[in-house]
């Protein structure tokens, strides 16, 4: 994704709308990826079945914590290093999503104070 430098116009707004539509559509596709980790982790580590394992790393992925008890020790380690990167994860994905956005209003306040420099 390439947005336009300091010295080049605001991007149209259909550019724009096209950036926000490709960050949402990344963001959507590794939030899925990720919740078929997760998945397939608790199904297999914890012997959940598919629906409760998806349920757990729904919550955990969205930052709610577990919903099912965890019996034996794999599974316990996976549900801690799957909080932990749901964690990071979380960052990674509002980044994604909000850059286009912030980088347009930065991008548009830098243009604005260049116009006012000009006219004084």
């Amino acid at each position: 994704m390439r947005f336009e430098s300091l010295k080049q116009p605001l991007a149209p707004p259909g550019v724009f709308a096209r950036r926000m539509a490709r960050s949402l559509a990344v963001a959507i596709g590794l939030i899925g990826l990720s919740l078929i980790v997760g998945m397939v982790g608790y199904h297999r580590l914890a012997e959940l079945s598919w629906i409760d394992a998806f349920v757990n790393a729904a919550m955990i992925l969205g930052g709610m914590g577990p919903v099912a008890e965890l019996k034996n020790d794999p599974s316990k380690v996976f549900a801690g290093v799957y909080a932990l990167y749901s964690g990071l994860f979380l960052i990674l994905v509002a980044g994604l999503v909000l850059a286009p956005a912030l980088h347009r209003l930065l991008h548009r306040l830098h243009i604005d104070s260049q116009d006012e420099g000009a006219q004084s």
